[in-house]
């Protein structure tokens, strides 16, 4: 038998903590692990959720400039080789080419919304505005969006196991006539009680544009509170 070569050396520690949560949340949604199963690429508009991803995952890496497609514009990047990182993600249920497959996936209970927050910083939105239509009616949703109807399902189901919400999931199409999306969307008190929950780790890593932008929807709901119905 020959020489067995040296065991390969992983770059993230693999320990579920609140910014592991968080990192996968943003591979599940914004990650892409190469065909071979050895490389991870990481692509963003935000400097800061590059800077984001590698710190949670404890590495370094050099980001570049790329043209996405998907994203219709310039964005920064970061690549790096990991196995056995890439073993565990498949692990978990993250695979390659995931847009159109990933499912449920093995999240620890415990870290799940710091998880849901990273998958919200990737592919999530919130919005809100005064609805010209009811007297002092303010519109609040937060939403996920991913190409996987079996991913949003499992988004859903976690959530209302651990948090009793609902939540409401529809279908997109996207410009163009091709894939599908699907947006699992919490709207009125069930947007309020999810933002809180997503952001009660208050030294948790977050977007920071995402989370002022809650912050200050949060805000007007507080100032007006009794005198303002949610929608």
């Amino acid at each position: 038998m020959g020489k067995r070569g040296p065991k390969p050396k992983g770059k993230v520690q693999i320990k579920w903590s609140p910014d592991f949560a968080y990192a996968i949340g943003l591979v599940a949604t914004d990650g892409n692990m190469r065909a071979s199963g050895r490389h991870i690429s990481f692509v963003s508009k935000d400097m800061e959720q590059i800077k984001n991803f590698l710190f949670a995952l404890k590495i370094e890496a050099k980001s570049d400039k790329t043209f996405s497609g998907y994203k219709g514009a310039w964005a920064y990047r970061i690549q790096f080789g990991d196995v056995l990182f890439c073993n565990f993600l498949k692990s978990i249920g993250v695979y390659p080419a995931k847009s159109l497959t990933i499912g449920k996936l093995k999240i620890q209970e415990k870290y799940f919304f710091d998880f849901i927050r990273g998958c919200f910083d990737g592919d999530g939105c919130s919005y809100s505005y005064w609805d010209p239509r009811w007297k002092s009616s303010f519109m609040f949703y937060i939403g996920f969006a991913s190409g996987s109807i079996s991913f949003v399902t499992w988004l859903q189901s976690m959530v209302s196991k651990l948090s009793n919400l609902s939540g409401h999931i529809s279908i997109h199409r996207r410009k163009g006539g091709k894939n599908n999306y699907y947006q699992l969307r919490y709207s009125k008190y069930e947007a309020m009680k999810l933002a809180r929950l997503m952001y009660k780790n208050q030294e948790g890593i977050k977007l920071t544009r995402k989370y002022l932008k809650i912050k200050k929807s949060l805000a007007i709901v507080h100032k007006h509170k009794g005198r303002v119905f949610v929608r």
